[in-house]
């Protein structure tokens, strides 16, 4: 929600029309480079954390990145 709220408005002034499809969280470890995508907004709901980690894949392409329905 905090990310959302603060990005939304700035998209819309380059004409940009956001929706929220859900939420989580992102566990990075530089040092491991590990990346662990999880949990949801209690806002939104969960997110399709496998559409996350594909595109995380294309930036992080050295890392191990995980997803999980997990909380914590």
């Amino acid at each position: 929600d905090h990310i959302f709220e603060k990005v939304n408005p700035e998209m819309e002034k380059l004409g940009y029309e956001c929706k929220c499809l859900g939420g989580g969280k992102i566990e990075h470890s530089s040092k491991d480079k590990k990346i662990r995508v999880f949990g949801l907004s209690t806002g939104y709901g969960k997110a399709d954390h496998s559409v996350t980690v594909e595109i995380l894949k294309k930036e992080y392409t050295d890392y191990e990145i995980t997803w999980s329905d997990d909380k914590k």
